[in-house]
């Protein structure tokens, strides 16, 4: 909404002051642009017949309507969700070839060992302190960007795009791959939990027995089983659930024996 200053004029001997009326214009509220797109309702589902949640109509990158937990319903934080996502993914995507690239060249046994083993030319409390500064600034930055834009991009620069790549289709891939990594990061720590081994000893190990080194028979291969069978009945409890809401309170004629039904002529 615009306010109107009014300032009086002098009077002077040709009449009297006449007011005059300044419009100062509102600032716009600030918005988030999340996304190009438009609804796409016809879009492909996370598993066929889903129905997706209206608050996910398609306008999101990688919006293949999954949300069990609904924690995007609330429109003020799902641009967080969106973003934070992001971020995570963008770390995986990180991690995972790094984590392959140490382990493949044999630089550091196991992985996740890599930082307590490496070389510390100065001390350990100056490392904390250095870390907390630099990255505190990074994310002070990081945040006034997405206030601004809706994107954190990278100090001063948001959206962060030096090699010029940006486009609809690529920030798509981008959302699709830093899934995938984050799932990968995942299974790379939860199967060093599980074995002791890391992602490529793990797979040689796999490939020279797969019938009894996979995990199945692992120590947690019991529970695994139960996860896949719950996962694998998800899909049809949820359709017979939204079949059953569907035809709930429907006027439908009540089934009767043909005996009992006066008006079949038999």
């Amino acid at each position: 909404m615009s306010f109107s200053s009014l300032t009086m004029g002098q009077t002077s001997f040709l009449g009297t002051a006449v007011q005059s009326v300044h419009r100062t214009p509102a600032k716009a509220p600030r918005s988030f642009r999340v996304s190009a797109y438009g609804p796409r309702p016809d879009r492909p589902k996370w598993y066929p017949g889903a129905q997706p949640p209206p608050y996910l109509d398609g306008s999101l990158q990688g919006d293949y309507g999954f949300d069990p937990l609904r924690l995007g319903s609330s429109k003020e934080l799902l641009p967080w969700f969106k973003e934070a996502e992001l971020t995570n993914g963008r770390w995986a995507m990180t991690a995972v070839p790094g984590i392959l690239a140490i382990e493949a060249l044999g630089k550091a046994d196991p992985w996740w060992n890599a930082g307590a083993t490496a070389d510390k030319p100065i001390p350990l409390t100056w490392l904390w302190v250095i870390e907390i500064v630099t990255f505190g600034i990074i994310e002070y930055k990081r945040y006034q960007n997405f206030k601004k834009v809706g994107e954190s991009g990278f100090l001063n620069q948001a959206p962060f795009d030096p090699l010029g790549m940006r486009s609809e289709e690529m920030r798509e891939k981008e959302v699709k791959n830093a899934r995938l990594a984050m799932v990968a990061f995942l299974g790379f720590t939860s199967q060093t939990a599980i074995t002791g081994l890391g992602p490529i000893a793990a797979l040689k190990k796999h490939l020279d027995d797969p019938g009894h080194n996979n995990i199945f028979t692992s120590k947690v291969g019991f529970e695994v089983t139960l996860f896949t069978v719950a996962l694998s009945i998800l899909p049809f409890a949820i359709d017979a659930r939204k079949t059953i809401q569907d035809t709930d309170g429907k006027d439908d004629d009540e089934f009767a024996p043909l005996s009992l039904n006066k008006n079949v002529n038999v």
